[in-house]
């Protein structure tokens, strides 16, 4: 008697749960960092807005000045972006900003996309209605379907590809729309999008045909 057990799926969730304590260690790694660039961040703004001050009948100096605090607030933006990714939050449901959300989670993204040569569109409508849910796992949901659309942009073999995401609000209710242009999955895959572990991606330096692109996973949210 022969008896066979197919270890498949357990190797699998073995492999993620290492994979899901690296990352762990990476958030504690990035809150660590973040902590450590805001304070220098802090003092270049600090001096250059002082430096502004001082040469007020200088226009070319105080156009460079004020670059400097510009680009000091928009770094500190992103870092202050990654520290909150890299948090852990509750599950607990509470009021929460989508178009907030939506412009953090692209922040992360922008250096990616710039390499990549995509370009992202953000259409936020003003007075969005507030919604009730965790900001920390929407910002996941926004992450995974920004980098998905990049890659199968990139998988399009285009210079360049565009991300856009729009909200609007009907009936009471805030809408996300997240399409790219990206080739989609092809319609032989749709059934299994979600399964567990189910995905179409290689090895980062041999991908396959190209990962879902945002269109296809989530044309629309409603919350």
């Amino acid at each position: 008697m022969i008896i066979f057990d197919d270890v498949t799926d357990r190797d699998e969730l073995e492999r993620r749960l290492v994979q899901a304590d690296k990352l762990s260690s990476i958030g504690l790694l990035a809150a660590g960092v973040a902590h450590e660039v805001n304070t220098p961040l802090a003092v270049i703004s600090t001096y250059a807005q002082m430096l502004a001050k001082q040469v007020t009948g200088d226009d070319q100096k105080a156009k460079l000045l004020d670059k400097i605090a510009k680009q000091t607030f928009r770094a500190s933006e992103i870092v202050n972006s990654l520290l909150n990714f890299s948090r852990t939050s509750p599950t607990d449901f509470v009021e929460v900003d989508l178009n907030r959300v939506i412009r953090e989670t692209a922040s992360l993204v922008e250096h990616q996309f710039k390499q990549a040569g995509v370009e992202a569109h953000l259409s936020l409508a003003e007075n969005l209605p507030g919604v009730r849910g965790n900001s920390g796992k929407l910002q996941q949901v926004f992450l995974n379907l920004f980098l998905n659309a990049r890659d199968a942009m990139l998988n399009n073999r285009q210079n360049s590809g565009a991300l856009t995401v729009r909200t609007w609000s009907e009936s009471g209710f805030a809408h996300v729309e997240v399409s790219d242009t990206g080739q989609g999955i092809p319609p032989e895959l749709l059934a299994r999008i979600f399964d567990p572990f189910f995905t179409t991606k290689g090895p980062p330096r041999a991908r396959g045909w190209a990962s879902p692109s945002a269109t296809a996973l989530c044309r629309s949210i409603t919350a």
